[in-house]
C-alpha cells in the first residue's frame, strides 16, 4: 500500500515509525514530517491546509490511504474533500470532528445523551461569562471554545484569574477560537487520558495512557500540548475501564451515529475520576501526543489494518494486541516554551542517546541543518523508553535524556511519578 501521513510533530514521527514496520506498506509520504521522520519515510512539502494540493499529490502517487496526524486539518474537512475525491482517510469527517473544534458542541451533545460531565454554560460575549463565574464563584474552568493547540483551557483557582482568563480569550488570544467560551465546573478527581478506535458504530479501545500538562515538576505551571505520558496507568481498574465505555465512550458513538455524524478514527477522552465515578472533561478526535508515542511503542499489532478496519467500518471483526511492559515517554522542550522560544539551536548526543536498551527518541519540532539537528518548535524530542515496570522505563529515559547536549532544552523531571510511587507500594 502507499500511504501519506499528515503532520510534522512526535505523534507523527511514532505513527510513520510504527506504519513503517507493517508488510502491507508499499511506500510512505509523510507531509511536511521533520528531521526524525525523514528516516521512515519521504518528506514532502505540502500543505495540509492545501486541500486540492493534497489530493493531487494523492491521486499522481496512486495512494491508497491518507492517515491524518493532527486535528487542525480534521476540523478543517480535509477528510470529507479526500472521500469526495476517492481517496480512503482515516480521521472523522468535518462534522463529526466538531467533538473537539468545539467544546461548546460536546458539552451540548453530553447533555442530551446523558453523558457524565462537569455542569457549563456557553458564552458569546465577556459580560455574560463574567457574570456567571461571580455567581458561581471559583475554582471554575474556563475554556475558549474552538481549537487552541492545547492552550486553551484556564483552570481558575479564583475569581480573578477566571475573569482575566474571560477577558484574554475574548480579547482575541486565540483569534477565532475565542468567539465563545465554555465556563464549566471545576472537576475533582484523577486525570487519566482514555483512547478509542471507532469505526462509526463499534469502538475498541486502546492501551491507557496518562499524560502530564503542566509545563513544570508537580504539575506547576500553565497547561501545555503535554510534558510526557506512559503507559498502562494503573489507575485504570476494569472496573473503571467498564464505566468509561459503557457511560462516555459507547453513548458518544451511539449518539453521533444517531445525529447522522458517524464518528470514525480515535476518539480521545480526558477523564477525571471523580468520586462521582468518570465524567468526561474534553474530547480529542485523534491520537494524543505524547500519548501516542507510548502506545506505538506498546502496539503489537500491525497498525495499518486497524487504520483499514476503522474506515470500513469493520471493527466488530478486529481486535488489537499489546506487549505487556510499560511504555513512557518525556517530552524535552524549548526554553521558554508554551510561552515564546528560540528556533535553531543545536541539539546534539542523540545517537548516543538512542543506544540505550529499549529506548526510542521521537522528534517532535526538529530540522536538518548543515549535517545536524536544530529545534524548530516549542516541544521538540520525545525521549521513549520500555521496561519491565514504569520505574524501569522512567529510568531508561532519563538516561538518555541525560545523554542529550541541548543547552536551550528542558524537560520534567517526574514523569509517571504517581505510577512510580504505586509501584513502590
Amino acid at each position: 500500500m502507499n500511504i501519506l501521513l499528515l503532520g510534522s510533530g512526535g505523534r507523527e514521527h511514532a505513527l510513520a515509525w510504527k506504519i513503517a514496520a507493517s508488510p502491507l506498506l508499499t511506500k510512505l509520504w509523510c507531509a511536511p514530517g521533520n528531521a526524525g521522520i525523514a528516516r521512515e519515510a519521504e518528506c514532502v512539502a505540502l500543505d495540509a491546509a492545501d486541500h486540492p494540493a493534497v489530493i493531487e499529490f494523492c491521486k499522481n502517487n496512486a495512494v491508497d490511504l491518507v492517515v491524518v496526524g493532527p486535528e487542525t486539518p480534521l476540523v478543517a474537512g480535509i477528510v470529507d474533500d479526500l472521500a469526495a475525491a476517492g481517496i480512503k482517510a482515516f480521521g472523522p469527517r468535518k462534522a463529526a470532528a466538531q467533538l473537539e473544534g468545539s467544546k461548546g458542541f460536546t458539552k451540548d451533545l453530553c447533555s442530551e445523551f446523558n453523558i457524565p460531565t462537569g455542569a457549563y454554560r456557553r458564552f458569546d460575549n465577556a459580560a455574560g461569562a463574567l457574570a456567571y463565574v461571580r455567581t458561581q464563584g471559583a475554582p471554575i474552568v474556563v475554556k475558549a471554545d474552538g481549537l487552541a493547540a492545547g492552550k486553551g483551557v484556564v483552570v481558575a483557582n479564583t475569581l480573578a484569574e477566571a475573569e482575566a482568563a474571560i477577558a484574554m480569550i475574548f480579547d482575541g488570544k486565540f483569534g477565532a477560537a475565542g468567539t465563545e467560551v465554555v465556563i464549566e465546573e471545576c472537576l475533582v478527581g484523577r486525570e487519566i487520558s482514555f483512547f478509542a478506535l471507532c469505526d462509526g458504530e463499534t469502538a475498541i479501545q486502546l492501551a491507557t495512557a496518562q499524560d502530564h500538562k503542566r509545563v513544570f515538576d508537580h504539575d506547576e505551571g500553565p497547561n501545555t500540548g503535554g510534558m510526557g505520558a506512559y503507559s498502562p496507568t494503573p489507575f485504570v481498574t476494569p472496573d473503571i475501564h467498564d464505566q468509561i465505555m459503557s457511560r462516555i465512550i459507547l453513548p458518544t458513538v451511539a449518539g453521533m451515529k444517531q445525529r447522522g455524524t458517524p464518528f470514525k478514527g480515535v476518539l480521545y477522552a480526558g477523564v477525571m475520576l471523580t468520586e462521582q465515578g468518570p465524567k468526561l472533561f474534553e474530547y480529542n478526535v485523534r491520537f494524543g501526543d505524547p500519548e501516542c508515542q507510548v502506545h506505538m511503542l506498546r502496539m503489537m499489532s500491525d497498525i495499518v489494518p486497524a487504520f483499514l478496519a476503522a474506515c470500513d467500518g469493520e471493527l466488530k471483526h478486529f481486535d488489537l494486541r499489546w506487549f505487556p511492559d510499560p511504555a513512557l515517554t518525556v517530552v524535552m522542550a524549548a526554553k521558554g516554551y508554551p510561552g515564546d522560544y528560540n528556533k535553531g539551536t543545536q541539539i546534539e548526543g542523540l545517537d548516543e542517546a538512542g543506544k540505550i536498551e529499549g529506548v526510542e527518541i521521537f522528534h517532535a519540532g526538529t530540522a536538518a541543518k548543515d549535517g545536524g539537528i536544530v529545534a524548530n518548535g516549542g516541544r521538540v524530542l520525545n525521549v521513549c523508553a520500555m521496561g519491565k515496570t514504569v520505574t524501569e522505563a522512567r529510568e531508561r529515559a532519563y538516561q538518555a535524556v541525560d545523554r542529550i547536549k541541548w543547552a536551550d532544552g528542558f524537560c520534567r523531571r517526574d514523569i509517571a511519578w504517581q505510577a512510580v510511587e504505586a509501584e513502590k507500594g
